[in-house]
C-alpha cells in the first residue's frame, strides 16, 4: 500500500513509513518521564501559591501598600509566571518565608492579606488545600531556586518560530506557569533554544487550544542530548551568547515583541540561525539538507535508543 504524506490538498511525498506524529519516520510514540533519560539538569515546575490572588499585586497596589506600610518592601519580589515573562509585565508578590511574627504583626494591611489566604484556603474543596490554611505566610508549593536558574514558560504561542527562554535570577519569583533549570548554563540555554529542540517541541507537546504547552515530563525529560566534544560545546555556548547579546540591543522590547516573526530584530534571527547551525552539527545533521521531519525522525531514534537504556 503506498504511503504518501499531504502539504495541502493537491501536493503530497509518497513515503516508506508514517509514524504516530504523521511524519516520515520510524514507529515510535514518546512517553512521559519523571526524569530526563540525558544526564541533564532537572527541570522543575515554579511555585504554587493557592492563594485566591491575595499574595499578588500590581504596580499600583505596591507602591499603595509601600506609602502606607513601608517596611513591605522587604518582602515584595517581582514575580513571573509566563505572560509576565515572555510581555515583561509587572507584577508583584508578598513573599514571607523570612518574616517575622513581629514584623508581620507591624504591618496590618499585609496581615490582612495572610488572612484573606488562610480564609480562601479553609473554604477549598481540596482537603490538601484545607489544610495548608495552617500556613497562610506561604506558598502552598514552594519550589523556588536559591540560585540563578533557567525559565521556560509552560505555554507559547504557535506563531513563535523560537518560545522564549531566559536567565533569571533567583531574587524573582516565579509561578507554577513556568519551568525553571537550575543552576543552568549557556550550552542548556543553547540547546534548548535551538531549532533542533523546537523540532521535537513542536512534534510532541501538548495543546491548549493551538498554543504549545511545554511539558518537563514529555519535552525536556525525553528529549535526546547530543553526544558533543569540548569544541562543539564551546561553540554552542558562543552561539547561545550571542543570542543574548542580541537580546540586550532592545532593552525597551519584550521577548513578545523580539520573537513576533514580523518584528524580529535582524540580529537576533541571525544569531538563532547560528547557533541552529551550531546544534545541527553537534548532531551531525547536514545543514540546509536537513527538514524539520528529518530531524525529528534521527531525534526518534536517538529517544529509543536512550529509552532502551533508561529500562
Amino acid at each position: 500500500m503506498t504511503k504518501k504524506i499531504y502539504s495541502d490538498s493537491n501536493n503530497f511525498e509518497v513515503v516508506k513509513e508514517i509514524n504516530p506524529y504523521l511524519i516520515e519516520g520510524p514507529l515510535i510514540l514518546v512517553e512521559s518521564t519523571n526524569k530526563p533519560l540525558s544526564n541533564v539538569p532537572p527541570m522543575l515546575y515554579g511555585s504554587k501559591p493557592t492563594d485566591g490572588g491575595y499574595f499578588f499585586l500590581t504596580p499600583k497596589e505596591k507602591d499603595e501598600l509601600l506609602a502606607k506600610e513601608p517596611k513591605a518592601e522587604k518582602i515584595i519580589r517581582r514575580v513571573y509566571g509566563a505572560t509576565e515573562f515572555i510581555n515583561n509585565k509587572e507584577r508583584y508578590c508578598l513573599w514571607l518565608k523570612e518574616a517575622t511574627p513581629h514584623e508581620l504583626r507591624s504591618m496590618p494591611l499585609v496581615l490582612e492579606r495572610v488572612q484573606n489566604v488562610k480564609e480562601y484556603r479553609l473554604n477549598s474543596k481540596a482537603k490538601s488545600t484545607r489544610q495548608y490554611a495552617e500556613y497562610p505566610t506561604k506558598f502552598k508549593q514552594d519550589a523556588q531556586p536559591d540560585t540563578d536558574f533557567l525559565i521556560v514558560p509552560r505555554v507559547s504561542s504557535e506563531n513563535r518560530r523560537y518560545v522564549p527562554i531566559g536567565f533569571m535570577s533567583h531574587d524573582n519569583i516565579v509561578t507554577d506557569a513556568v519551568q525553571f533549570v537550575p543552576d543552568a548554563t549557556l550550552y542548556e540555554f543553547g540547546i534548548i533554544t535551538s531549532n533542533v529542540h523546537m523540532a521535537w517541541m513542536r512534534t510532541v507537546a501538548g495543546r491548549l487550544e493551538m498554543r504549545y504547552r511545554y511539558s518537563s515530563t514529555l519535552v525536556y525529560n525525553t528529549f535526546p542530548w547530543p553526544d558533543i566534544n569540548i569544541k562543539q560545546k564551546k561553540r554552542i555556548e558562543k552561539t547561545a551568547k550571542m543570542i543574548l547579546d542580541a537580546r540586550s540591543l532592545y532593552p525597551d522590547s519584550s521577548l513578545a515583541d523580539l520573537y513576533d516573526e514580523l518584528t524580529m530584530p535582524q540580529e537576533l534571527r541571525k544569531a538563532h540561525q547560528e547557533n541552529d547551525k551550531a546544534v545541527m552539527e553537534a548532531y551531525n545533521m547536514p545543514i540546509g539538507n536537513t527538514s524539520e521531519s528529518d530531524c525529528v525522525a534521527i531525534l526518534l531514534k536517538l529517544y529509543k535508543e536512550l529509552e532502551k537504556t533508561s529500562k
